[in-house]
């Protein structure tokens, strides 16, 4: 579908909250400089979207709407829309302050923007209003119920009754634009970072979950689309059977989709929802992909995903439609790991998408074991480990003695001296997979407490950050020389 993924690549998986600021602000940017100054060409990212207070990116409140608290707040004040003092005051919620501060930004906006800069904002809510219309009212209304999930609201606002809806557009029509100028500062701010980045030949790779959370606009707002009753409740939910990651599989509690109701729309809400996604990324992997062949349904009732069934899903007819409307404009990877078969194989192979090696994967001690070096191929993704794995230092402390010895001998490494994290990432570099993907963790050596996510949890994930002080001149000259070496500079 694009040819950015037909050349050799080195990539670094950091996502936004992992900066030291954890915003879209100056460090970025330095980021970027990073990045370019190690012959690093590509930036991946986990999803943008609103959290849960779980904080996961996996369960957003939109598919389409950036995460406010991702804004650089100092960026306003530069536009003039925020005062310095503003800026500088405390508040013990730093969630509350950030929407505080936004909502002054909105204020400032009205009142010193030039004739210019409204008419930007104006395009880009006609521009973005497929989305950002429902996702605004989605908002303002989920304030009134005290952020509660829309299947809880009163019945007029639950079932989007015409009237009321009419009605909440007027009386509360400030708290609406204000949501859509939360939305165009990031849109705003992301771009111009996009910009900057492939400006510096640094592609930026995205991550699309293929389910959405239940309590988000994207449901609220178009209920057909999805496997809902007459009331809007679920009767199935998505996840996965047992796997390497849990026992008892992971519920991720999603609601499936209505595919035979897309089909006949022609995919509309996915088209839809890929051309947000074209916007900010140069490339982006689809999560779960083996969710377009057939998706594991668990019954609702159900506490874990044990019992569940795989049911058929229309991915061949949904990628036709999205390769017609978005040929050459993105690049799509697919996250094919878990339990793939042979037609979800047939899939992904029929429209040339680049599949994922995960070199933790690969020391099971069976010689056909598909992670191994030798079995890559040059349209597919290495990873020493994605955000669900434990760090590579991690994971080499945690190997049995038996492990560490086939790893080393697999590796061909001296098991007395060997740095088996170095190994690893050299590996994958040398892999002749088209992308090679290192995690920051791996890039600054760091053990296990300093892992992104750990699958089946819900506690402690998704906090972890790094400090410049931690970017070592020698880390950076020993991949910058590795990348070189594996013929990755770009």
């Amino acid at each position: 579908m694009n040819d950015v993924l037909n050349q050799r690549r080195a990539g670094v998986l950091l996502h936004i909250t992992s900066l030291p600021s954890q915003n879209l602000g100056q460090d970025a940017y330095y980021f970027v400089d990073f990045l370019k100054s190690i012959g690093v060409s590509v930036w991946q990212v986990l999803p943008l979207g609103i959290t849960h207070e779980d904080g996961s990116p996996y369960q957003s409140l939109s598919a389409h709407a950036g995460n406010p608290h991702l804004i650089s707040l100092p960026w306003l004040v530069k536009q003039g829309w925020l005062t310095e003092e503003e800026l500088c005051e405390k508040c013990e919620n730093s969630v509350f302050e950030c929407d505080c501060l936004l909502n002054k930004a909105f204020t400032g906006f009205h009142m010193h923007a030039s004739n210019t800069e409204k008419k930007d904002f104006t395009e880009f809510c006609n521009r973005q209003g497929y989305w950002l219309d429902d996702f605004a009212l989605f908002m303002v209304l989920r304030q009134k119920f005290g952020q509660t999930s829309w299947n809880t609201w009163a019945d007029e606002y639950k079932n989007r009754h015409s009237d009321t809806m009419n009605d909440v557009r007027f009386a509360l029509k400030d708290a609406i634009h204000s949501v859509k100028f939360t939305q165009y500062v990031f849109f705003k701010q992301w771009i111009a970072l996009k910009t900057y980045a492939n400006e510096n030949g640094v592609l930026l790779f995205g991550d699309i979950p293929i389910f959405v959370s239940y309590d988000s606009s994207d449901v609220w707002a178009n209920r057909d689309v999805f496997k809902l009753n007459d009331c809007g409740e679920m009767s199935v939910v998505a996840g996965v059977p047992p796997d390497y990651f849990s026992q008892t599989g992971q519920r991720w509690g999603n609601p499936h989709y209505d595919w035979t109701y897309l089909h006949a729309n022609e995919f509309n809400w996915w088209l839809a929802r890929m051309a947000t996604q074209s916007t900010l990324f140069d490339i982006v992997r689809i999560d779960h992909f083996r969710g377009l062949e057939s998706a594991w349904e668990i019954p609702a009732s159900e506490p874990t995903a044990i019992k569940g069934e795989w049911v058929l899903a229309v991915g061949d007819e949904l990628l036709s439609a999205i390769t017609a409307q978005f040929n050459h404009q993105v690049a799509l990877v697919a996250e094919d790991l878990g339990i793939i078969t042979p037609e979800v194989e047939a899939l992904r192979k029929k429209f040339n998408l680049p599949g994922m090696k995960i070199l933790q994967f690969a020391f099971s001690g069976e010689t056909t074991n598909p992670y191994l070096p030798q079995y890559h191929e040059p349209n597919s993704v290495v990873y020493t480990g994605t955000h669900d794995n434990d760090t590579t230092v991690g994971w080499a402390q945690n190997l049995t003695d038996v492990e560490r010895l086939y790893v080393c001998e697999t590796l061909k490494l001296d098991e007395k001296n060997a740095n088996i994290t170095h190994a690893m990432m050299r590996c994958a570099l040398d892999s002749v997979a088209n992308l090679a993907i290192l995690p920051m963790q791996d890039i600054l050596e760091l053990d296990s407490s300093n892992r992104m996510n750990t699958p089946g949890t819900t506690v402690g994930n998704w906090q972890w950050k790094f400090s410049w002080e931690q970017v070592s001149s020698e880390k950076c000259q020993h991949i910058a020389q590795w990348i070189g070496d594996a013929g990755r500079v770009h």
